[in-house]
């Protein structure tokens, strides 16, 4: 087993914490089904938002999935001018025997314009 990074995002709707634990969710599942891991292959995960987030912590979402005995941590987000708005992104650090090239790194929805050298 080797320890790889995997990223991903998601652009929210809307900043109620409702909206934001099913997007971080979906996006967080995405991750696991994309990349084959469960919760055990998790060492640590980062949650960023950008400025306009208020309504909750992203990681609770994963709690919600019932991932309690990892390491979370939430940040905010740079604040630049003209980046996209309303954003949660994930740093997932992993446990996996895939190599780096087949990491499958997930943007969903207008989030997937982050990276199109690298979204799935």
């Amino acid at each position: 087993m080797a320890v790889r990074a995997v990223r991903g995002a998601v652009q929210l709707e809307r900043d109620e914490a409702g909206h934001m634990d099913d997007q971080v969710r979906q996006l967080l599942t995405a991750i696991l089904d994309r990349n084959a891991l469960t919760a055990d292959d998790l060492i640590s995960v980062w949650f960023t938002a950008t400025p306009d987030l208020h309504s909750d912590f992203p990681a609770a979402a994963a709690r919600g999935l019932g991932i309690v005995d990892v390491p979370l941590i939430c940040a905010q987000e740079l604040d630049i001018a003209g980046a996209l708005p309303r954003v949660v992104r994930i740093l997932a650090h992993i446990e996996s025997d895939l190599p780096k090239s087949q990491i499958a790194h997930v943007y969903l929805g207008a989030a997937a314009t982050l990276r199109k050298d690298i979204a799935q």
